[in-house]
């Protein structure tokens, strides 16, 4: 804790850094003014009765911090650009090209990214088009000329590149990943609202199931924290080198591997695909066609948010896209490679393929234990309803996770700044 207070007390005496804090908090700003302008044309008292009898969107709502319920400008929220990183990421698994633009550093990036916004905008196009054929089904929108129709799908997808553009504003001139913490602050916007319904339904009886959930959320918080920062320290030795007159090498170094490799990205991603059952059988549930709703209420029945198919369905993912993002972000092959390359060594192990092998054994391993704790996170939601009674607290693990994660993260990138600015320091001196 002290540790927290002096990172923030440093980084208000640190000119550039405090000006990256403040940026972030303007672009927070800004986010919440737009979350609260909403599209012209839609019954919002209908709308958030429908969000109130449908635990779908309910939980679809908070992620995007109570935007889809006063539905304004950016209702849609990043998930067109989440959706579309999915995409780009398995694209580049099966093309050639793809990979090595990913591998040349950071101009490679940036052109993934490029394409990455491009593929965000048909993207958002289909879901606005989804979006508007839900608020029809269900009278909340009038029937739109195509040229208000044009216009709404046009001031959607607007609404979601204005998000990436602040994300993308947040991790150049801001503190930590801008992405992230956008659905961050969405979540812990949302928040209050969720308490408020909780304490304003709360009785006598559900009182202690409310001090319970907190007690469980306190535990929940702090096992979050463990597993984000535990770590496999590999240590590995570099042999002594001679150039010249001069001597390299003969030291001894760790290779960090982290339990939770993949941080929250593989929630983010399932969340954005264990939605869409529940998504395309809204759109379904007003067809006239006889197959058409029976299939929206075989969808409807089977992928509850509090049945077992979709919480399987759910945890499964989560645990599938922990394993994909850990092998997209940890190559052992090419960590043994540069590791031979300086001279270094794993003790009792050789160089090249079998401390290739060794690494992915090891991160297999750990990688193991991080994703079924981050699917266990997952599904929290449903286990802490079934022991406490309460359906209002939806936020669950997933939004902890997301919001410790986001808090642990920016701290550490604020950290980084403030070392960066005293080392730059030392060295002009």
């Amino acid at each position: 804790m002290n540790n927290v207070f002096s990172v923030l007390q440093n980084s208000m005496k640190s000119p550039e850094v405090r000006r990256k804090i403040l940026f972030t908090g303007f672009i927070f700003l800004v986010f919440r003014i737009f979350a609260h302008i909403p599209v012209s044309g839609v019954n919002l008292v209908q709308l958030k009765n429908l969000f109130e009898q449908n635990q779908f969107l309910g939980l679809l709502d908070i992620f995007s911090g109570g935007t889809l319920a006063n539905f304004s400008l950016i209702a849609l929220g990043l998930n067109p650009y989440i959706n579309a990183s999915i995409i780009l990421q398995l694209l580049t698994m099966v093309f050639p090209k793809l990979e090595e633009l990913s591998k040349e550093g950071d101009a490679g990036r940036k052109k993934i990214n490029q394409y990455t916004r491009l593929l965000t905008v048909p993207l958002a196009i289909l879901q606005a088009i989804g979006m508007y054929a839900l608020l029809r089904s269900q009278n909340i929108i009038p029937v739109l000329a195509p040229i208000d129709l044009i216009s709404f799908i046009l001031t959607m997808t607007a609404g979601t590149m204005l998000l990436v553009w602040m994300g993308e504003m947040i991790t150049e001139r801001g503190v930590g990943n801008g992405i992230s913490i956008l659905i961050f602050a969405g979540i812990v916007g949302r928040i209050p609202v969720v308490l408020g319904q909780t304490i304003t339904t709360a009785t006598a009886e559900n009182a202690m199931n409310i001090v319970l959930f907190g007690g469980i959320g306190i535990l929940l918080v702090a096992a979050i924290i463990l597993v984000n920062e535990a770590v496999r320290q590999i240590t590995v030795y570099y042999a002594k080198r001679v150039r010249g007159n001069k001597m390299y090498g003969g030291q001894s170094t760790h290779l960090p591997l982290r339990l939770n490799q993949a941080g929250v990205i593989p929630i983010i991603f399932a969340v954005s695909l264990v939605l869409l059952p529940s998504l395309i059988a809204n759109y379904l549930a007003s067809a006239k066609n006889p197959a058409l709703s029976s299939i929206s209420q075989f969808i409807t029945i089977w992928f509850n948010p509090s049945g077992p198919i979709y919480n399987i369905f759910y945890f499964l993912l989560v645990v599938g896209f922990t394993f994909f993002y850990t092998a997209v972000v940890f190559n052992p092959k090419k960590i043994s490679e540069e590791i031979q390359k300086y001279g270094g060594f794993i003790p009792g192990i050789r160089p090249g393929t079998p401390t290739a092998n060794y690494l992915n054994y090891i991160l297999t391993r750990i990688t193991i234990v991080g994703a079924l704790f981050l699917g266990l996170i997952a599904v929290f939601p449903t286990i802490a309803s079934a022991i406490t009674g309460l359906q209002t607290l939806v936020l669950g693990g997933t939004g902890l996770l997301i919001v410790v994660s986001v808090v642990l993260e920016t701290f550490k990138s604020i950290e980084a700044s403030l070392v960066m600015r005293n080392y730059e320091g030392f060295l002009k001196r």
